[in-house]
């Protein structure tokens, strides 16, 4: 499916089932004290924790090495041949090939256009918290989770993505403000899809770097299910006048030591000239020098609706030879 009417681009913003057998979480999902979700204090023990050098559960982080991928939606053209234009542009396939599916689609057991050299990552939208922690959806997750087990390959589920804003059905502001609703959901569907045998689920939660509203108990930092439940933690950011680190710091300090960091939706407005390729070569430098980031996922489209901006990698000629430069980089060929 395509990430039409799931994405909503706001004006400020834009083992892997460890659990699985523990009776404590499976019996009701309730939401149980986890690791302080405090960002570390600058002077604080937390600050000094080095990066994480393993981790990413079924779709395990490689220190060192970035995997490079797009979500790829070109005008005129299907799935397949946008990934294959970008394969024949950069020399090599997508490390992840990201896409969207809404609640009750089915999802795929096999997808023709993801070669073995690339990894599936899958954002699922969802329903309000109520309608999975009542249970009335457990039949829907089971059917979901025993389609990924029959996948059989590492997969990345992004359940629920941008959960701190407020333009989807499944965020904290659409749910009277139930951060504790949304860990108890996530809990539930990790749970599920362990019960269904789907251990090839590697798990990305992935909040947006910008909240709206901008209030405490919309932090980020409030939906973390927890370390047992996150195989891979992400953060979104679609810059205007931002540098990657005024959208990715302070994420990357509240979780690099505990998890390995992806970036499953990032992208730049082009505001002319040089903009848009510097950009990307601060990117390319920024996650460099943050050695627990092993993914980054660019936003390779030019057909949403609601949106104006070209983010596509080949907007210009610069712009794509930035973004081959980065996809040439050896660190970048994870």
């Amino acid at each position: 499916m395509r990430r039409r009417s799931l994405l909503g681009l706001g004006a400020g913003a834009l083992a892997a089932v460890p659990l699985a057998g523990c009776e404590t979480y499976r019996s009701n999902d309730a939401v149980a004290p986890v690791v302080s979700h405090a960002p570390p204090s600058a002077s604080g023990d937390a600050a000094a924790a080095p990066p994480v050098t393993e981790g990413g559960g079924a779709v395990p982080f490689e220190h060192g090495k970035v995997m490079l991928g797009a979500y790829v939606d070109l005008k005129g053209m299907g799935a397949s041949a946008g990934i294959d234009l970008r394969r024949r542009q950069l020399g090599r396939a997508e490390r992840i090939v990201h896409r969207y599916y809404s609640w009750t689609d089915q999802l795929p057991v096999s997808l023709g256009y993801v070669s073995t050299k690339s990894t599936l990552m899958i954002s699922w939208r969802g329903p309000e918290y109520k309608d999975i922690n009542g249970g009335a959806a457990d039949k829907l997750i089971a059917r979901a989770g025993k389609r990924m087990a029959q996948r059989k390959r590492p997969t990345l589920m992004r359940w629920a993505w941008d959960m701190n804003r407020d333009f989807y059905k499944w965020g904290g502001p659409a749910n009277n403000k139930d951060t504790k609703g949304y860990i108890q959901a996530y809990r539930r569907i990790h749970r599920i899809f362990a019960e269904q045998g789907a251990g090839n689920v590697a798990w990305v939660w992935s909040p947006n770097w910008n909240s709206r509203p901008g209030e405490d108990w919309n932090h980020f930092s409030n939906y973390y299910p927890g370390d047992e439940y996150v195989d891979w933690a992400g953060i979104s950011g679609f810059a205007q006048t931002q540098s990657p680190g005024d959208m990715f710091d302070e994420f990357y300090a509240t979780y690099a030591s505990r998890k390995p960091i992806m970036i499953p939706e990032v992208s730049v407005v082009d505001r002319g000239g040089s903009t848009k390729p510097e950009w990307i070569g601060d990117l390319q430098e920024w996650i460099k020098a943050h050695p627990a980031v092993g993914a980054s996922v660019w936003f390779d489209t030019d057909t949403h609706p609601s949106s104006r901006e070209n983010w596509r990698i080949d907007s210009t000629a610069a712009s794509l030879a930035a973004y081959k430069a980065m996809s040439n980089d050896p660190v970048f060929t994870g």
